[in-house]
């Protein structure tokens, strides 16, 4: 994704310095970066980080690595923060070894019977989530022994007749995140992705730009639109005209700070919605 995200700056010109400029704004004094909120956030802080690297301007890894270590080796936290440690803690140079062992232990306490990975430890069904998050922190931090073939099969019954995804098996409706993340998932595993899946996320683009998260949403947003132009990448080629109206859709998202808002209706921007604008972008410069 950070290789994606790093040809965004095609685009950017002389605002490049603005969008790391927010992103910067964004850090802590404990070495952190915040969310909405004024402390630091573990979650965003991965969006920090690896927008910062995708732009060329990576942050000072030690005071990162100070936040990290303030985490230990992940005890108490959910699987999205597992995932975020992982992936924060690659970006800054690495984890230690009894680190890393402990982490993936806690993931792996996250596999559901069903092969897959949930949020809930010891649940029957993975989501495509979870699934999502699990296989990218566990190669992340090396894990040698990942049953993939349960992975997709947990995946393919989430798939509903749409040619879409739900995130749970429980949930009806398919969802162009969940979608996306599928197709992600069996795009790493494959190469490939089935027809009925791309033709789901592609009947999510608005007239105007962005994708919608589901046939019923009333507008486009940055989440469902990065998701899907990732997960379509190399499945599909957009038009030129298709580009152009995503790319202008992004760009109407950029706040005066340099940061992004994750829809019209959104009136801050954060880290990860940069990270987001960042990953749009990157896949639709080629084409415009």
């Amino acid at each position: 994704m950070i290789e994606a995200a790093s040809r965004a700056a095609e685009l950017f010109g002389d605002s490049r310095r603005a969008v790391a400029a927010f992103l910067r704004s964004q850090q802590t004094l404990d070495g952190g970066f915040r969310g909405r909120g004024t402390s630091s956030d573990l979650y965003y802080t991965v969006f920090a980080v690896e927008g910062l690297v995708a732009l060329g301007e990576p942050p000072d890894p030690d005071p990162v690595r100070r936040y990290l270590a303030s985490f230990g080796d992940g005890e108490g936290l959910d699987l999205v923060h597992l995932a975020c440690l992982a992936r924060c803690g690659t970006d800054a140079g690495g984890l230690a070894p009894d680190t890393q062992a402990a982490l993936i232990a806690r993931i792996e306490a996250h596999r559901s019977a069903d092969g897959g990975y949930s949020p809930m430890p010891g649940a029957e069904h993975g989501t495509a989530y979870g699934c999502f998050l699990a296989l990218g922190a566990l190669e992340d931090l090396g894990a040698a022994d990942v049953d993939l073939g349960a992975i997709r099969r947990c995946l393919f019954a989430l798939q509903r007749d749409d040619g879409g995804y739900a995130n749970e098996r429980a949930l009806k409706a398919s969802t162009t995140p969940a979608t996306a993340a599928a197709v992600t998932v069996a795009k790493h595993l494959t190469g490939t992705a089935d027809r009925a899946a791309v033709d789901f996320l592609l009947a999510r683009a608005a007239p105007d730009g962005g994708f919608f998260a589901t046939a019923m949403a009333p507008f486009p947003d940055l989440l469902s639109t990065a998701t899907a132009l990732h997960a379509l990448a190399g499945l599909t080629r957009h038009s030129h005209d298709f580009a152009l109206s995503c790319t202008q859709f992004v760009e109407n998202l950029r706040a005066d700070a340099g940061g992004y808002r994750g829809a019209w209706l959104d009136d801050a921007a954060d880290a990860e919605y940069t990270f987001y604008a960042l990953l749009a972008l990157g896949h639709l410069s080629p084409l415009v």
